[in-house]
């Protein structure tokens, strides 16, 4: 048995040592002869003595087969721009599918020309740059080796133009807006195509179907004539003016003006170091969350969207679990009442943030953001910040430790009277698995916070370890939270647990290549949970078939099994009705089922529904339609709707025989209008009747890109109570930013 355990080590520390899977795939850039105009026609003469590679790979269907359909990349550079070009040819002339010309778009609904840049070949960190068949951008920075931020921004040009058998991307992205170390002549690079018609997505250096073609791991080597130009010290400024009406009819205020001026400043310390500041933030153009139905017994996670918070976000809120996170940018700004449980919004006057590479193997991020106060509520002046090292390990792996600080200042006893520590503190240490092939990964955390009403168990740790291949994946977790574990500057929706997961899954690929069927999945999964007092709390269990076709129309059905035993009172509705008694317990089986239809048509939609037991003997009913239609590439119209219905759930009294039965039913409505006049002028309406909150959103938002990374947007935002159409709030808000490189 122990020669066996010794081999399985060896060969699993192998596979973490491994050497870059790619390596033979080189692309070899020069200096560019000539000046380029970004306007998507190919005529200059640098095009044609610029570095050149075709030949893609099939990623899918298929990974082992050439591409059916061309892609001919070019890279040159100069000074200043790395210049990309890509010719992707089409099967049929003249057919391609896009949503519209919105940036960011979704990559398996669209056409589209993406590449991947690790330019410290760390096969971990990098920068995606893109566009889809109308030009509209793609950009975003990469973390965890596939990862892609796409609420990053960033300043380059890109232009797109048609022929009858192919489309054309042409690019030019800025030294200055990357992070790369000098004197190297070595990045890693992949480009990826993805094209809905011919029904495959495919790649330049080769990676197989199970991952992401923006995995690192399997990115080839762009190799300079000679070493780009040294990164200099470079600084943006991001100035912004505001003016804006803001009314609120709930509290009766009078309608009042509002007037701002703010801005960011970037400053590249040195080749992967930067350095973000703020002051006197605003962040009302940023996209409203979308309404979900919540019908748990923990608080939804919403992900940060605010542009300060984006760069290098990994190394401030990678820590952690899905549902362990002990830093979660958007606390800040939000002033914990510990009496009363509730969140108070605070303004933002400053931050800043260091974050970025110190050489090859160590990373840091640092971070200092102060809030404003507010009398009325006794909310005091607060500071929030945190420290992060990361230090990488074999091939892709890494280890990081983090201290987070949430400091009150001025007024101590006023924000003891009205709930607010003076303090809350979190530290911990992660370990991330990644093996060379991206076949393991895992990880190994632990945490503990400090306040100054210090308890026992004020800690949380968590554990795990997943393999996936082409045909199989496994994956076992771990995670065990203290009853006092209380990061206030993070995400934790439960605590006093042990809990466990185990899951596993085949893939099933059909042997007929003629086939519609591009794979299927059987998969299955239990999740335990046990209080730290030993008790069995919870068990969610289910198994899965799933398939993926060929035109990218997906479906899958679900049979599942919950059990719960309440730690608390709980409205199972959560819609105000009498709530179930603590200690009770109840279980159910339910059925699911969902289908998504192809994206290669103009009208889409996706289908989803649930139907079985539920809390208290009781039975849930749940549908779910998204469909939608684009006028292509000009916009899309779509409306999303969730129905509940909870019928007969059981609420017992003293006498149980006598149980009051409670019913059910709500609403999400959510249709929105995109317009996109052109790739740099967008429109959207987004609506919102969520009757479980009781509350309807209208957003409308136009935003006009003037120049890179420059916008004026004009916001406007009414909210309402649905039974009456009351109006609750109101703003109307005209923002303009510039960005300046000096």
């Amino acid at each position: 048995m122990k020669k066996y355990i010794v081999l399985f080590f060896v060969l699993f520390t192998t596979s973490l040592l491994a050497q870059k899977k790619n390596e033979n795939f080189k692309m070899h850039i020069q200096k560019s002869t000539g000046n380029i105009k970004i306007d998507g026609v190919l005529d200059e003469n640098a095009w044609f003595q610029s570095a050149a590679v075709s030949d893609f790979m099939m990623c899918n269907p298929f990974d082992s087969l050439c591409a059916q359909v061309r892609t001919d990349v070019k890279m040159t550079y100069d000074d200043k721009y790395i210049y990309i070009s890509a010719e992707c040819f089409l099967k049929e002339p003249g057919a391609f599918v896009v949503e519209s010309m919105k940036r960011d778009f979704g990559f398996g609904v669209n056409d589209n020309f993406l590449v991947f840049i690790d330019t410290f070949e760390d096969k971990t960190t990098g920068f995606a740059f893109g566009a889809n068949a109308a030009g509209a951008q793609w950009d975003g920075q990469m973390s965890e080796g596939s990862k892609v931020n796409l609420n990053w921004d960033n300043k380059w040009e890109s232009a797109t133009t048609y022929k009858r058998d192919s489309w054309i991307f042409e690019a030019a992205i800025p030294f200055k807006s990357i992070r790369y170390k000098g004197n190297v002549s070595r990045w890693g690079i992949n480009f990826s195509r993805y094209d809905l018609k011919a029904k495959e997505k495919s790649a330049w250096a080769p990676v197989p179907r199970q991952f992401p073609t923006a995995s690192l791991a399997y990115a080839g080597v762009l190799v300079w004539d000679t070493p780009p130009p040294t990164p200099k010290k470079n600084v943006s400024l991001i100035p912004y003016v505001l003016s804006g009406l803001t009314a609120n009819y709930e509290t009766k205020d009078p309608s009042s003006m509002r007037n701002q001026i703010g801005g960011d400043i970037k400053v590249a310390i040195n080749s992967g170091l930067n350095l973000d500041m703020t002051l006197n933030p605003d962040f009302s153009q940023v996209d409203v969350d979308r309404q979900q139905t919540n019908l748990d017994r923990f608080e939804l996670f919403y992900p940060e969207k605010r542009q300060f918070f984006i760069e290098n976000s990994d190394l401030f809120d990678g820590f952690g679990t899905e549902n362990i996170r002990p830093f979660f940018s958007r606390r800040i700004g939000l002033a914990l009442n510990t009496k009363t449980g509730i969140y108070e919004q605070t303004p933002i006057t400053y931050g800043a943030r260091l974050s970025g590479k110190l050489n090859q193997d160590w990373r840091i991020g640092a971070l200092n953001v102060q809030s404003e106060r507010i009398d009325a509520k006794g909310v005091p002046t607060q500071n929030y910040s945190m420290v992060a090292l990361q230090r990488k390990l074999f091939a892709r792996s890494n280890f990081g430790a983090y201290m987070v600080n949430k400091q009150s200042f001025i007024d101590t006893d006023l924000q003891r009277s009205n709930g607010f520590q003076a303090y809350n503190r979190d530290l911990g240490f992660e370990y991330n698995l990644a093996s060379a092939d991206n076949f393991w990964t895992g990880s190994l955390f632990y945490a503990n916070t400090i306040s100054p009403v210090q308890k026992d168990r004020s800690f949380s740790q968590a554990a795990s370890l997943a393999y996936k291949d082409n045909n199989w994946a496994f994956g076992i977790k771990e995670s065990w939270v203290g009853e006092n574990y209380n990061p206030e500057t993070g995400y934790v929706p439960r605590v006093n647990y042990l809990q466990t997961q185990l899951d596993a899954a085949k893939n099933f690929y059909p042997k007929n290549k003629s086939t519609n069927v591009f794979y299927t999945t059987l998969s299955a999964m239990t999740m335990s949970y046990w209080n730290n007092q030993g008790t069995f709390t919870d068990n969610t269990s289910y198994v899965a078939y799933e398939g993926t076709m060929k035109d990218r129309s997906t479906f899958g059905a679900y049979l599942s099994y919950d059990y719960v035993k309440l730690l608390y009172d709980f409205d199972a509705t959560r819609m105000g009705n009498t709530a179930l008694k603590k200690g009770t317990e109840h279980d159910w089986y339910a059925l699911n089922a969902r289908y998504s239809s192809s994206p290669i048509k103009l009208f889409t939609y996706t289908l989803s529904s649930r139907f079985g037991g539920y809390y208290g003997q009781g039975w849930r009913t749940g549908i779910t339609a998204d469909v939608g239609y684009r006028f292509q590439p000009y916009g899309s119209f779509s409306v999303a709707v969730d129905y509940n219905d909870i019928v007969d759930v059981a609420i017992p009294g003293t006498d149980v025989a006598a149980a009051k039965k409670v019913s059910s039913n709500f609403w999400i409505i959510r249709p929105k209008i995109d317009i996109t006049f052109s790739n740099k002028l967008f429109f959207a309406t987004f609506f919102q009747l969520n009757q479980q909150t009781k509350n309807v959103n209208l957003n409308a938002r136009l935003q006009w890109r003037y120049k890179p990374a420059s916008d004026l947007f004009l916001v406007y935002t009414d909210n309402y109570f649905p039974e009456i159409m009351q109006i609750r709030n109101r703003a109307l808000v005209l923002k303009l930013n510039y960005w300046l490189n000096l």
